[in-house]
Parts: structure tokens; C-alpha cells; sequence
């Protein structure tokens, strides 16, 4: 396997020399292999989301390096950065655009950074890869092509972000608690379509999350983070057995703290 994903001693801090300063990154270190899917957990202003925004370029880190696919993306704007990433946010109305129909927001996921000349009419076989994809969701959307976006459920829309996010196979997919603003039971099926898109496209992933419960579920590999560090790094047959109670323990134990995100413990 190749590196996907290498993070070295980043350093990011807001509002610096400030009343308000916060050392938001302070010395992240992280490597992702082609293909592995990473669940990221941490209470509130742990870094998870910050880490996550350093990676895409949503705004420089203060020192350190970030790497994609071997390339050194550190000084890269967040626009040039899109080409190797999907991204899904928390909010479901984010990530597509309400007033166009399932297949075009498709078409302008598949076509982006490529060129389009004058033509945008959607092709036969286009609208025919789009119905399949769909299809795999088993949410009846294949049959509703034509339909408005802001017409389906928050549900719906997430899994048609992710199907956009990963439909040019991006090196490496954000997933930002990404089923946090869905219901318990939407949010287990859209996480169950986030494992069959990862996994049949190999992608390389991160996911973050404050559900401990879908943080050991979900992806071969945990790290837990903690005001800016990564704190746990946990994978393979150690991850598969791990309960909740384990994690709060090794975390008490390697941060001196107890775990103080109530809506993580809650979840």
C-alpha cells in the first residue's frame, strides 16, 4: 500500500497574541495508507473538525506539512486542493444544489474541473450511470431523476452527497459528522451507504464523529484527539474489540481527564 494521506507535526492557532487565542492544532502527526477509513473522535474543540479543514485547505496551518497522494499540498488554496478530495459536511442542504434535480447535480460532480464546452445536455449514458448509482442506495431515487433535490429528505440529500463526493473516486473523502443533523435511524443507513461506497470504490477516508458507538463501528481504524493532539490511535483486531467503556478508560488514561463530551457519551 502507498500513503494516501501524511500529516506532519501540523500547528494552527486562532486569534493569535489575543484574549481569545486557541491552540486549535499543536503538533499533529497522522499517516493514512491507500484504502484505510479512519473514524476520528474527541469532545468539543478536540481538533477533529479543525484537522479536517488543515487537510482541505479551508486555511493555512501556521507550521508543519500536509501530503496527498505524495504531493506536498500545504501552501495549495483550498480551490486548487478540491481535485483529490470528496467532501460531506454535517448540514444535508450543503452539499447539493435545491432548485436542480438529482441528475444534475450529478452531472456537475461528475464534470467537475473537466471541460464542458458549450453543450451541457445530460447523455443517454450519463443519465444511465447516474440511475445505477442511484440504485444502489435502495432509496427508490433512480426513479426520480428529474426530481428537485429540495423536494427529498435530509436523508436523501446526504446520500446523494456522498455518491457526488466520490463519484470521480477522489483520493481521499471527508466525512465531517456528516449523519449528526439526521435522525438515529436515517443516520445508521446513510453511515451503512458511506461503508458500501468506501469500501467498493477502495477509497481512502476520514470520518469524524461524536458517536463513540459509530467511531468503533464503522472504518479499521480510530484516532481520538484532544485539545489539538492525537491522544489514541487504535487499529485492526484492538479496534474490532473495543466497547465504549474501553474508550473512556484509555482515554482518562492517557489524557489524566475524564471524557467531557456529553452528547458523545449519550449517542
Amino acid at each position: 500500500m502507498s500513503e494516501m494521506l501524511k500529516i506532519e507535526n501540523i500547528r494552527k492557532v486562532f486569534n493569535p497574541g489575543t484574549i481569545n487565542e486557541k491552540v486549535a492544532l499543536d503538533g499533529v502527526n497522522l499517516t493514512l495508507e491507500e484504502g484505510e477509513f479512519v473514524t476520528v473522535i474527541g469532545g468539543n474543540g478536540a481538533g477533529k473538525s479543525t484537522t479536517l479543514n488543515a487537510v482541505a485547505g479551508v486555511w493555512p496551518v501556521d507550521s508543519g506539512k500536509i501530503y496527498i497522494g505524495g504531493e506536498d499540498v500545504t501552501k495549495l488554496s483550498e480551490h486548487r486542493r478540491a481535485q483529490y478530495l470528496g467532501r460531506v459536511f454535517q448540514d444535508p442542504m450543503t452539499g447539493t444544489a435545491t432548485t436542480m434535480s438529482i441528475e444534475e447535480n450529478m452531472a456537475i460532480a461528475a464534470r467537475r474541473g473537466k471541460s464542458r464546452g458549450l453543450r451541457w445536455g445530460i447523455t443517454k449514458a450519463e443519465r444511465e450511470k447516474y440511475r445505477q448509482m442511484l440504485s444502489t442506495l435502495h432509496l427508490g431515487l433512480e426513479d426520480r431523476l428529474t426530481s428537485k433535490v429540495g423536494l427529498l429528505s435530509g436523508g436523501q440529500r446526504q446520500a446523494i452527497t456522498l455518491l457526488m463526493a466520490s463519484i470521480q473516486k477522489p483520493k481521499l473523502l471527508l466525512l465531517d459528522e456528516h449523519t449528526a443533523a439526521l435522525d438515529p435511524k436515517t443516520a445508521a443507513k446513510v453511515l451503512e451507504i458511506s461503508d458500501q461506497i468506501i469500501s467498493e470504490n477502495h477509497l481512502t477516508a476520514m470520518m469524524v464523529t461524536h458517536n463513540m458507538k459509530d467511531a468503533i463501528a464503522h472504518g479499521n481504524r480510530l484516532i481520538m484527539m484532544h485539545e489539538g493532539k492525537v491522544i489514541l490511535n487504535i487499529a485492526g483486531e484492538d479496534k474490532k474489540k473495543l466497547t465504549v467503556g474501553d474508550l473512556l478508560h484509555q482515554f482518562e488514561k492517557v489524557s489524566g481527564e475524564e471524557f467531557a463530551s456529553d452528547k458523545a457519551l449519550l449517542s
